[in-house]
């Protein structure tokens, strides 16, 4: 009896060590589940806390094959199909990528400096493919059972409706500058208000101007500026109010407060920010010939090549030399008035004698060919065929806003003019303070 019961505690001692020695062979973290493994018996078995049933790899995960990660910076003569092959790249995938969709093809147009990013299995099979456009928008090719589905991963940006008011004490770039406005509002500014203001001849020491805007921002960064919501702008103690329209297919234009267009049938200016040289004067000494000679134009003085635009839509009926103007561009608009753009060094490419062109696009570039003594514009203004003054011509206007949008115009801008003015009464209040 007493050697029955020594036999028994042994083997239950044994097989107590056993169990111990095994648990100690599996832990958690080897732990692999395999397709035939039965998840209730091995909890029956060894049971395991939440963590380790939480943390236990799928079996997809289990067979999941390991993923290489590329990265290539694009270089100068690279293409996309010099890169697959010096990245040892299946082209039929290339194929498949640029001609899935139109955003396929965009692959096509990589630049230099940026990256590529790839993703391939340890065989080299090509997974994934990245490549970042701008700061906003990603394409991204991926894998699927029918070969690649492309789409565009675009970030998501915030807009913020800021300000700035200013008074002009040297120019209209320097002192927009100093209130914070970047390069691309400042020239959005003097469009706007390019119809009425010549900021080359017009702009005075003590011009104010008031701008609400839009500032866009990208995980709180500013990466950009929008559009101009609403300005003011006071030149020589004349207010000329602007603001955004924008119609039902998105096309934005600027109006006044009551529906007028900002826009003119001609700009007043054919150079951005020149300096004029000589007026408009029928008695002037011409300072080439020595002797009276009208000068039934104004005068731009600007650096060789700085771009001239047709101040109106029309069609370009004379391209070539005339005289003493050297190079020139005539542009007729319409019945009743024509533009001449004279000693230019040299012509917008693409052009020619009946092209039709837009107010404000590229007709030829300043210089000094003809009877010039420096680089500059000579602009005339013919009104049925008659010289005038282009400084003082009174221009015609566009046409104002439809009637039928007059209501949605309202609702749309009042807003705007509501908000410029307590930016405006706002600054008046702290400068009296």
């Amino acid at each position: 009896m007493k050697n029955k019961l020594y036999k028994t505690l042994f083997l239950g001692i044994s097989a107590t060590v056993v169990a111990s020695a095994s648990y100690a062979l599996i832990s958690p973290k080897d732990t692999v589940v395999s397709s035939n493994s039965n998840p209730s018996t091995i909890a029956l078995a060894q049971p395991l806390s939440s963590t380790d049933i939480v943390n236990a790899p799928t079996v997809e995960q289990a067979i999941q094959p390991e993923l290489v990660s590329i990265t290539h910076k694009i270089k100068s003569g690279d293409s996309l199909s010099s890169i697959f092959s010096k990245l040892n790249l299946n082209h039929s995938d290339l194929h498949s990528i640029t001609h899935t969709n139109k955003l396929g093809k965009q692959f096509a147009t990589i630049s230099v400096g940026k990256n590529l990013f790839f993703i391939t299995d340890t065989k080299g099979k090509l997974q994934q493919l990245s490549y970042k456009k701008n700061q906003l928008d990603t394409l991204k090719a991926l894998r699927t059972d029918n070969g690649f589905e492309i789409e565009m991963v675009s970030k998501m940006t915030e807009k913020r409706i800021v300000n700035a008011q200013t008074t002009i004490n040297t120019s209209l770039f320097q002192d927009g500058k100093e209130a914070g406005l970047s390069d691309k509002l400042i020239m959005q500014l003097a469009e706007i208000f390019a119809w009425d203001i010549d900021f080359a001849l017009s702009l005075r020491k003590g011009d104010q101007f008031t701008v609400v805007y839009e500032k866009i921002l990208l995980e709180d960064k500013v990466i950009n500026t929008g559009n101009i919501i609403s300005a003011e702008f006071i030149n020589r103690g004349h207010s000329f109010v602007a603001v955004k329209f924008e119609d039902s297919i998105g096309n934005i234009s600027y109006f006044t407060p009551e529906g007028k267009s900002m826009r003119k049938a001609f700009l007043r200016s054919p150079v951005d920010f020149a300096r004029i040289s000589s007026r408009f004067n029928l008695k002037r000494k011409h300072p080439v010939l020595n002797r009276i000679r009208a000068h039934k134009g104004v005068d731009y003085a600007a650096r060789t090549g700085t771009p001239i635009k047709s101040t109106g839509d029309g069609r370009i009926v004379y391209r070539g030399r005339k005289g003493g103007y050297g190079r020139v561009v005539i542009v007729k608009h319409g019945q009743k008035y024509s533009t001449l753009y004279a000693h230019l060094s040299s012509y917008r490419k693409g052009q020619k004698t009946g092209s039709r062109i837009k107010q404000g696009q590229v007709i030829g570039y300043v210089g000094r060919s003809g009877l010039a003594t420096g680089s500059h514009l000579h602009y005339e203004f013919r009104v049925n065929g008659a010289h005038r003054n282009p400084l003082t011509v009174k221009l015609p206007h566009a046409k104002p806003i439809k009637s039928s949008l007059l209501a949605a115009f309202k609702v749309q801008t009042q807003p705007l003019v509501e908000q410029l003015n307590k930016v405006k009464a706002r600054t008046l209040l702290a400068r009296n303070q």
